[in-house]
C-alpha cells in the first residue's frame, strides 16, 4: 500500500531540538529509500516541509515509520492513501 505524506513544519515550535530534528531528516529518508519503504522524497517549494511517498506492507508499519520520523513532533501531516490507476486500452 502506498501513502502520500505532505508534512509542514510548525514554525511556532522553533527550537534547537527542532533544528536537530530537521537536520536528521535526510539521513532518515535515505535509510527508508534504501529499505524500499519510501519511493520518493520532495521539497515543497515555498514551504517548510516536504512530500514523501511511502510504500509499506500495512497500516501499522506506516504508522510506525511516520512516528519515528525525527520531525514527527514538530510537523503537521496530511496523509493520502494512494491507489494504482489501471490504464485501459482505448477503444476507438
Amino acid at each position: 500500500m502506498k501513502f502520500l505524506v505532505l508534512w509542514q513544519m510548525e514554525l511556532s515550535l522553533l527550537s534547537p531540538e527542532m533544528a536537530r530534528a530537521v537536520g536528521a531528516m535526510p539521513e532518515y529518508g535515505q535509510r527508508l529509500e534504501r529499505e524500499g519503504k519510501v519511493l520518493s522524497r520532495y521539497h515543497v517549494v515555498g514551504s517548510h516541509g516536504g512530500a514523501w511517498i511511502y510504500e509499506v506492507d500495512s497500516h501499522e508499519e506506516f504508522e510506525r515509520l511516520l512516528g519515528r520520523a525525527p520531525v514527527f513532533n514538530f510537523a503537521r501531516y496530511t496523509v493520502h492513501a494512494l491507489a494504482e490507476m489501471e490504464s485501459r486500452p482505448r477503444s476507438d
